[in-house]
């Protein structure tokens, strides 16, 4: 049995005639009335009462053609689903980000892309830029947008922007009596919060390198794994934490904009090279346009978003 012969008993059921079947389906009775026999050998029961005018089908014609009828249905559905997807979405994007990127310009460069390219199926995966190396490298990604400068001999990278720092104080604490830009040796003798704690290397030790370097040292260090839990510890009053600007996502704390300009965040921009795919200078192209159309996309001074 097949789907072809399925197709053809379910003609003549409702022809009731191997020759209105035949001219329906354009094809000859003979073939028609052997695949309709190979069709009932195959089941070893009669389905067609053939000595009635017009034909009737018999007790089990009847249940195999309502059978039929909705398998056919059914597969028409998968040719019409199948179709669809492969007109609106022929190719799909993977992108992916660290989660500080969702507060500065990612959100509009996406919508950017789905509108210049709506066809596009866009893919998202929160990664920290060591894992989107790693996803790059293996195909699980196209492109990344991350924080971290790490060398790969297979990766591309593109600094987009470098992002001012922001200290993050809970209302309480008593540098938050100011508002002015404050020094990155204000972190001295402070409990700071750093993420992600893992893997690495990461933000956390682009943050400790960076107070290292001015030979600067916190009281006590405490790793968490997101951005999001060091905020709501600097909100709880139990450390303070440095952020890149446009990470300000909480009104119940106190920021503070870092006056020292020989520290930053970079917004890298990371593809698999040799890779001369179309969505790469797509996608660079988008990101200029943003940045012209948004000068002040990353403008430290700028109000952080309402949460």
């Amino acid at each position: 049995m097949d789907l072809k012969q399925i197709r053809y008993f379910v003609a003549v059921a409702e022809a009731r005639s191997f020759t209105l079947a035949a001219e329906q389906l354009h094809i000859t009775q003979p073939p028609l009335s052997r695949q309709i026999q190979l069709l009932e050998q195959s089941l070893e029961v009669q389905l067609i009462e053939r000595e009635s005018r017009p034909l009737q089908l018999t007790e089990a014609g009847r249940l195999f053609y309502e059978q039929s009828v909705q398998i056919l249905h059914r597969i028409e559905q998968m040719r019409l689903a199948t179709t669809r997807i492969g007109q609106n979405y022929q190719q799909q994007l993977s992108i992916g980000f660290v989660a500080s990127s969702l507060y500065g310009g990612l959100p509009t460069l996406i919508q950017h892309f789905r509108q210049t390219y709506p066809n596009i199926r866009l893919q998202f995966l929160e990664l920290t830029s060591t894992e989107q190396l790693d996803a790059l490298k293996s195909g699980r990604i196209d492109i990344g947008f991350g924080r971290i400068r790490i060398h790969d001999p297979a990766i591309s990278r593109i600094i987009h922007r470098e992002e001012r720092l922001a200290l993050a104080l809970s209302n309480g604490h008593p540098l938050a009596q100011d508002t002015s830009p404050i020094c990155l040796s204000a972190v001295a003798e402070q409990t700071l919060i750093v993420y992600p704690s893992k893997p690495r290397p990461s933000f956390a030790d682009h943050v400790l390198n960076a107070l290292h370097d001015k030979r600067i040292y916190p009281a006590d260090v405490q790793e968490v794994l997101s951005l999001q839990t060091a905020l709501g510890l600097v909100a709880a009053g139990e450390g303070v934490c440095i952020i890149p600007t446009s990470a300000r996502m909480r009104q119940d704390i106190h920021y503070r904009l870092i006056q020292d300009e020989d520290v930053s965040s970079p917004i890298i921009f990371s593809y698999r090279k040799k890779d001369n795919s179309w969505y790469i200078a797509a996608m660079q192209e988008l990101v200029q346009e943003m940045y012209d159309d948004n000068p002040t996309l990353f403008e430290p001074n700028s109000s952080p978003p309402a949460p």
